[in-house]
């Protein structure tokens, strides 16, 4: 059984966890096509969305056990290249300059929970089970913290990383883990009016609003006058700004959208 499963639906790139008998578990064999089909996305000029989801009955539900009773005997260099590699996958999905949204249902635990925080927009089932839940086993959500932190916030992230404690889909959204909440049998429909929306801008602007947000975040408005101004500028002078911009004026659709 191939660990991601991997379809093209016109400009949509849908990848798949396919563990559903561990409930789409995390190993290194997913972690290996996770990183090599990203990479692959990132460079493709016709991927303008991706849907990230997991096959059976839950999106992730953490580290798999096989996989961590083999860290066991790992030595701490050996631990640090299986973080490594984990570390770097998440920054692929992170850093993609299309959207990525998440159709997350069930179990999202531990990594899944990174898996989701990397995600642009995150469509829950109602059922849907969050928690970090490291500490219960001993560890850390070191590797995943970064971009959870970003989401959830450093007051939930004290509370959630030291308890382990589980919570829904409600606080999900109330902590910005989550975007749109619906019963699980409306998730494909949720997801698909959420691609529909997002096909209708620009894909350099969508690409450069996701860089815009990782250089911005955090910063003095000050401190980035000249990285804003120089930015806004750029795009108002390339080509999918002129045809955004004239399409606006013209009242047609611009030709990203025909």
């Amino acid at each position: 059984m191939t660990p991601i499963l991997v379809s093209h639906d016109g400009p949509t790139l849908r990848i798949a966890l396919n563990r559903p008998d561990v409930r789409n578990a995390f190993d290194e064999e997913v972690i290996e096509a996770l990183a090599a089909c990203t990479a692959r996305a990132a460079e493709d000029p016709t991927v303008r969305v991706v849907v990230l989801s997991g096959e059976g009955k839950a999106f992730c539900a953490g580290a798999d056990l096989a996989w961590m009773s083999k860290a066991i005997a790992y030595s701490q260099v050996e631990n640090l290249a299986d973080a490594e590699d984990f570390a770097l996958m998440l920054e692929r999905i992170d850093t993609l300059p299309m959207p990525v949204i998440g159709r997350v249902h069930g179990a999202i635990l531990g990594g899944g929970v990174g898996l989701a925080a990397v995600c642009d927009i995150v469509v829950a089932g109602e059922d849907a089970t969050f928690g970090l839940t490291e500490v219960k086993l001993g560890i850390v959500p070191a590797v995943i913290s970064p971009y959870v932190i970003r989401k959830i916030g450093a007051s939930a992230a004290r509370e959630l990383f030291l308890t382990g404690g589980r919570f829904g889909a409600v606080r999900a959204r109330e902590l910005g883990l989550v975007h749109d909440i619906v019963p699980e049998p409306e998730l494909d429909a949720a997801v698909d009016r959420r691609i529909a929306e997002l096909l209708t801008s620009g894909p350099g602007a969508v690409a450069a609003a996701k860089a815009l947000i990782r250089d911005v975040a955090g910063e003095s408005p000050k401190d980035v006058i000249g990285l804003t101004t120089s930015r806004i500028a750029a795009q108002r002078v390339s080509p999918e700004g002129q045809e955004g911009m004239r399409a606006f004026l013209q009242k047609r659709k611009p030709d990203w959208v025909r």
